[in-house]
């Protein structure tokens, strides 16, 4: 019976190749030496597969792409090094059980047809997350076969799930097999860094190197999502795959390094799975504490929000939409606002539609049309199915009428929306959102929305919002 004998987690900067760094990469020399040391542990370990997920490979908001290529190939090119090149064995049959063990289990995944590759300029090339890592390895050990998955947008414990498919998968082999779980930390640590600075980046790398020394993959999927955007992160889901194809098994790992150099957060570490043990199933209780997470929530919903949510779930499932209560707050049934609803699901957004002046008769009407729209109009996404219903969550926005402003000096993202207008073009961008911490970037994605290059002449009003949630 196949296993997987180790895991890794390597983070992947290009400019810790000599060729590339030219004398730079000696910064970074605590994670150098990490990895020279993780890859003298595989060849140790001689597997006969390498499994490796990369943040880099074609991503997919709710599929896992996983190639299919008989080999392997990829060279850093990008990086002015084109004579660096590698070339594995694509191990074609532990990937495509790997798809089919994810499908029954209701998880997207697989290879793409040629055609559809070609349509979205996607390549077999291995990515710099894949190949840096294979870099260290390949100097000291060779003859294995390799295994290339990307990541996806789907909820964290999906990615989880998906992990046990692949440990599934292994376990129906006579291989040994080390995963690989590539990815950076934080990309905001200093303000030279690649986004410039967020003090939760430092917060951010903290946790998870914690939750790594700790044994506790728990702590990676319940991250804030608010805390990885702020964070510019890269490889957690790459970690929580990871850890999702070792659930079920004692773990003991140990960090090799962990620095900071160029403001990105670079961790290396080995996690050794041991004896088999009924309490270390993490999975269901992972689905227990979400759906614990969201009757919680649905208890506290007030009457903005209950009713968002009872407009879409009867809409989805063919109920009559429910009617104007003389029960509602006054307010909802006698005044008229621009109103937004929100879905999201599992921390994620599913849904967001809104008006920013009324079109209704009152506040009650504007979020029964709003919350079927966000539900099944948006662009962005699939119409909600009946099947996700009760994992969604909901926040009402009522809008104040909005005011010009001359500069963005006059915004502040916490207390104020804002709206941009150039010709019959407008965006608009609610206040207080997650990942959106200056006014300058909330006008930059308020004209992005709209179409509007920021060097063109435009207008700008700024709202404020009653936030139901």
């Amino acid at each position: 019976m196949g296993k997987i004998i180790r895991a890794y987690i390597f983070p992947h900067p290009p400019i810790l190749i000599p060729d590339i760094g030219k004398g730079k990469e000696k910064e970074a020399m605590r994670t150098i030496e990490a990895c020279v040391k993780a890859a003298g542990d595989i060849a140790s370990d001689r597997p006969g597969t390498v499994i490796l997920t990369s943040p880099h490979a074609p991503l997919f908001q709710d599929y896992i792409y996983i190639s299919s290529a008989e080999k392997l190939r990829g060279d850093f090119g990008a990086f002015r090094a084109s004579e660096i090149a590698m070339s594995f064995d694509n191990n074609i049959v532990l990937a495509g059980n790997i798809a089919a063990k994810a499908r029954e289990h209701d998880i997207p995944a697989g290879s793409l047809e040629k055609h559809i590759m070609k349509r979205y300029g996607i390549t077999d090339m291995l990515d710099h997350g894949a190949m840096v890592p294979l870099y260290f390895i390949d100097k000291v050990f060779k003859g294995f076969k390799l295994v290339l998955i990307s990541l996806s947008g789907l909820p964290a414990h999906e990615l989880y799930k998906f992990g046990m498919c692949i440990a599934e998968a292994v376990s129906e082999t006579d291989e040994d097999v080390v995963f690989i779980g590539s990815g950076d930390l934080s990309h905001k640590l200093t303000i030279d860094a690649p986004y410039g600075y967020n003090a939760k980046g430092e917060i951010f790398d903290r946790a998870v190197t914690e939750a790594i020394s700790k044994n506790d993959p728990g702590s990676l999927i319940e991250m804030d999502p608010g805390l990885c955007e702020s964070a510019a992160e890269c490889g957690l889901r790459s970690f929580i795959m990871m850890y999702g194809a070792l659930d079920g098994y004692e773990l003991h790992s140990e960090v090799y390094s962990y620095e900071g150099p160029f403001g990105v957060g670079y961790a290396v570490a080995r996690i050794n799975p041991g004896q088999q043990s009924r309490e270390r199933r993490m999975y269901g209780n992972f689905l227990r504490g979400i759906t614990r997470k969201i009757a919680e929530y649905r208890k506290n919903e007030d009457p903005y929000v209950l009713l968002a949510r009872e407009t879409l779930e009867a809409f989805v499932t063919g109920r009559d939409i429910p009617e104007v209560s003389n029960e509602l707050p006054e307010e909802m049934r006698n005044k008229k606002a621009g109103v937004f609803v929100s879905i999201k699901k599992h921390g994620q957004l599913r849904g967001c539609i809104g008006t920013t002046s009324p079109t209704q008769k009152n506040i009650a009407e504007e979020i029964m049309r709003n919350s079927i729209s966000a539900g099944t109009g948006d662009p962005r996404f699939d119409p909600v199915g009946e099947n996700e219903l009760e994992d969604l969550v909901y926040s009402v926005d009522v809008l104040t009428e909005s005011e010009p402003i001359k500069s963005v000096g006059e915004l502040d993202v916490k207390k104020y929306g804002v709206i941009v207008k150039s010709g019959y073009r407008s965006g608009l961008l609610l206040p207080d959102l997650e990942g959106v911490d200056t006014p300058e970037k909330q006008v930059e994605i308020a004209l992005r929305k709209a179409g509007i290059d920021k060097n063109d002449s435009y207008r700008m009003e700024r709202f404020e919002v009653i936030r139901h949630h």
